[in-house]
């Protein structure tokens, strides 16, 4: 969506989930054997979410992008969803790769799905990137997502065009780049509707506070400082319940920081990479993964 600062070629893969749902994606392997990093996108978008930050990160890093069940280009079963599942099947897409680990990255949805990752697969986790996201919507969410399914169900995807963009960028954002605010509105028009809803839902229910003080591994979490889908005390609460987690707030940035300030987020990926390597006692810093 945003222009890359390096261009990296991958390989498209598709994963099975334990249910034999198709999890689809891009693999781009590093050079070298350097650190492994999953990236998980946020509701109604797709993998390419983060063509932009992509090629911000270090060659050496290899990457998974994947389509969430539900979404781009992988299956889109009925629902309903829950965030248990979309964690399960970012496990099924490591086991694809051969990672027996990795980092894990998700903004919005996708954090909360690398939460959900987390909790359920401890040993698999090297540290985790928070970006844009929440452990928990609130005492309001069921009824708050439910009106926003509903409302997709019955007046269409497209009636929700004019809340969404709002909530994505900030208004100076949309003004200077356009075309890539409205290739973010092409993908989410292009959303299969009973799954939209169903994965709206999902989010409304989602509670992942209890898991958090466990979690020892590296975390960095990002926020943008005028977000208001997932407010900064969202993202100082989930640092007070995580063991090992920085917070960084983004001036001038709203919730889709990877496609607004793709630079920003992947210094502060690197950044955890960085972490990661540090905590690790192994002669080259990271454990290897094929």
């Amino acid at each position: 969506m945003s222009q890359q600062v390096h261009r990296r070629v991958g390989a498209e893969f598709e994963a099975i989930a334990k249910d034999g749902v198709r999890i689809r994606g891009t693999r781009y392997d590093g050079v070298a054997r350097g650190p492994c990093l999953v990236l998980v996108h946020s509701l109604a978008m797709d993998r390419r979410f983060w063509d932009g930050l992509i090629g911000c990160l270090s060659a050496d890093c290899s990457i998974i992008a994947y389509d969430c069940r539900g979404h781009g280009d992988s299956d889109k079963p009925p629902g309903p969803y829950t965030i248990e599942i979309f964690g399960d099947d970012l496990a099924a897409v490591l086991d694809h790769a051969g990672w027996p680990s990795a980092a894990v990255a998700g903004a919005s949805m996708g954090g909360c799905t690398t939460l959900a990752f987390a909790t359920r697969h401890r040993a698999r986790v090297d540290g985790l990137g928070l970006i844009d996201t929440t452990d928990w919507y609130g005492e309001d969410a069921p009824s708050a997502w439910e009106k926003r399914a509903e409302k997709a169900e019955q007046e269409g995807i497209a009636s929700l065009v004019p809340f969404q963009v709002t909530r994505w960028f900030t208004e100076a954002f949309r003004k200077a780049h356009s075309q890539t605010t409205q290739a973010c509105v092409d993908v989410f028009l292009a959303n299969d509707i009973a799954a939209y809803a169903a994965t709206c839902r999902m989010l409304g229910h989602a509670d992942l506070r209890a898991g958090l003080s466990s979690l020892n591994v590296p975390v960095n979490i990002v926020v943008g400082e005028e977000d208001y889908a997932t407010p900064v005390a969202m993202a100082q609460a989930m640092q007070k319940r995580l063991p090992n987690a920085s917070l960084r707030v983004i001036p001038h940035a709203m919730h889709l920081t990877p496609v607004e300030v793709p630079d920003v987020v992947a210094a502060e990926l690197t950044a955890l990479l960085r972490r990661i390597s540090s905590a690790i006692a192994l002669p080259n810093g990271r454990p290897e993964h094929g």
